[in-house]
Parts: structure tokens; C-alpha cells; sequence
């Protein structure tokens, strides 16, 4: 069956969310007196949901992780998601999708409140048909339970659809879902990371896009 519906996560993705996350999560374990990591150790854990990356950076304490995610967000929400910036070449790729009457979706590990801010602010948020992340009680922060959930709202086929995304977690996410994966090359994820959960191809460049998908 042709594709008709493409699924993309955001961080990594579309957005490259570096400054922000790594600001924000310095700010979160200066004020808990926990900051052990360099800005550069910090970058490596840009994808997974906020939770997932404390519990690590945190050594599994949950009173912690739950007071560091607070002051994540607390920061994130006025300034960090600004800190943010769209990767070159994305803006035309989903221009291109949409002119081919792609319906385009966003799956994102992210807070939806925070997803649809950033998209909005950025003036990509008209060029998608559903903006679908987490709540912020960390409901749908898995990436097979959110893609199942987009599966489901939106009434997607599974064989008509796939998903880009830049890490593992948005891999296994979608071949959880019988939902064909594609692994992003200029995010946060390695080629090895990508090809060895599973990912049936790799796009190196947003100008790749159409053709990774088989449109002339």
C-alpha cells in the first residue's frame, strides 16, 4: 500500500532542541545540587522522554528525578523551548509532503503543550493534520504506547504509514505498531543506533525525504 500518512518526532528530528535541553537540565540539577555532567555529557541524552533521561542522570532517586522534572519544565516553559531551532531543509520537505496531499503527523515524546508551542512558534504547526505527544504526568511517554494512540485518534492504517524519527525508542515505537520505521541521520541517533534497532532505511538529509518514501 502507498504512503499516506508520515509520522515525525520532534526533537531531533525536526527541531534541533540542544540549547534548551542542556540548559535546562543544567538549571534543574544546579538547583537540586546534582550537576556532575559536562554540556556535552548532558547533549547525549536528547530524545528519550525527560523522566527516562533524570532517572539516569540521577541514579534511579525518584523524589529527584520528580523535583528536577518540575524545575525542567518550569524553565522549558518560559524560555528553554525557545532555545530551539528547525533543522535546515525541514520547512520545504514538509511543504513538498503536504503538496502531495501527505497527511503529516507529529509523535513526539514531548509534552503536547510544549510540541504544538514550538511548532507554533516556529510557523510549522498549519502544515500538520495532528500534533500528538505526552501529558505531563508522563502518560504517553512511551513511543509505542504514543504511536498507538496516533494510530488509533486519527484512524491510520499501519501499512500506509511510517515514522521518522532519530533515536532508537522512536524505532522500536513504531515496530511495535506494525508501522514501518525511518531512521534521521542529522538528529541525535548514529547509524549504528538506528540500523541496529530495526529502522527499514536511513535518511541522511530532509531533502532525502521524498525519496526515502518512493515519490519520484
Amino acid at each position: 500500500m502507498a504512503t499516506v500518512n508520515v509520522l515525525f518526532d520532534l526533537d531531533g528530528t525536526l527541531t534541533d532542541p540542544g540549547e534548551g535541553f542542556v540548559s535546562c537540565i543544567t538549571h534543574a540539577l544546579s538547583k537540586l545540587d546534582c550537576l556532575r555532567y559536562s554540556p556535552a555529557e548532558i547533549r547525549r541524552h536528547i530524545g528519550p522522554p525527560l523522566e527516562e533521561t533524570l532517572e539516569k542522570l540521577l541514579d534511579g532517586d525518584r523524589a529527584k528525578v520528580q523535583a528536577a522534572a518540575a524545575l525542567y519544565r518550569e524553565r522549558y516553559g518560559s524560555v528553554g523551548y525557545l532555545e530551539n531551532a528547525v533543522y535546515p531543509g525541514i520547512r520545504k520537505a514538509l511543504e513538498e509532503l503536504k503538496e502531495r496531499e501527505i497527511a503529516l503527523f507529529v509523535a513526539t515524546s514531548k509534552p503536547s503543550v510544549f510540541a504544538r508551542r514550538i511548532l507554533e512558534h516556529f510557523g510549522l504547526a498549519h502544515l500538520f493534520r495532528g500534533i500528538h505527544g505526552s501529558e505531563l504526568d508522563g502518560t504517553r511517554a512511551n513511543k509505542a504506547h504514543l504511536i498507538a494512540h496516533v494510530l488509533a485518534v486519527e484512524s491510520l492504517a499501519r501499512a500506509s504509514t511510517v515514522m521518522f524519527g532519530d533515536r532508537s525508542h522512536d524505532v522500536a515505537g513504531a515496530l511495535a505498531n506494525g508501522v514501518r520505521p525511518i531512521g534521521v541521520l542529522w538528529g541525535y541517533g548514529t547509524q549504528e543506533e538506528l540500523a541496529g534497532a530495526g529502522a527499514a532505511a536511513l535518511c541522511e538529509d530532509p531533502s532525502q525525504i521524498a525519496a526515502v518514501l518512493a515519490f519520484p
